[in-house]
């Protein structure tokens, strides 16, 4: 009996693991019907020509780094490395902060050079695209803020709990900077 409910617990799906990649899965088809309407209004004309702001080349290495960090810092926990768990945590948090800066240095720089939200609708779109973009990186910002705060208000062991609490950040960060990449590409060749 004792064999048949613990193969049941470790066979069964984890309600929140399950819930985040719901929420991913339409988080995609979102910038999905975003891409492709980007398509479908550049193909009808009047579309105006520019370049990607040099802010958003650095953000997408800084967003890559986050994310590296991030899963070092997960790496070090499963490791029972406390220290470099939280460091490597910190520094993620503090390279999700600079991508927001960036992002906002490169909606400037846009701005600067005309492409605003009033003029053509490629540049409603670039704003669009990345500033919903930005939102979702809040998300995840937010989420790390509260992996801080068990990090070093909690006393370090290492659970099961623990363990997927911390997987369902690493993977929502995952998320949001393989997703950043897809964009930046998108934006980078359609214009």
């Amino acid at each position: 009996m004792e064999a048949v409910q613990t193969y049941n617990r470790r066979n069964r799906i984890n309600a929140q693991k399950f819930a985040l990649w719901a929420a991913m899965a339409s988080i995609m088809m979102m910038f999905g019907a975003f891409t492709s309407a980007y398509i479908v209004k550049q193909a009808s004309g009047n579309w105006l020509e520019f370049s990607l702001p040099q802010a958003f080349y650095f953000s997408t290495g800084v967003i890559l780094i986050s994310s590296v960090l991030l899963h070092y810092s997960y790496v070090s926990f499963k490791s029972g490395m406390e220290r470099r768990y939280r460091q490597f945590l910190v520094m993620s948090f503090v390279a999700g902060v600079l991508f927001l800066i960036l992002q906002y240095l490169g909606w400037t720089d846009l701005f600067d050079r005309g492409v605003d939200m009033k003029g053509n609708v490629s540049g409603s779109f670039l704003y669009l695209i990345t500033g919903v973009h930005a939102l979702h990186v809040i998300g995840g910002l937010a989420a790390l803020t509260v992996a801080m705060i068990h990090a070093f208000a909690l006393k370090f062991t290492v659970t099961q709990k623990r363990i997927n609490r911390f997987e369902l950040v690493l993977h929502y960060w995952h998320f949001v900077d393989v997703l950043w990449i897809y964009l930046f590409l998108f934006l980078m060749f359609k214009k």
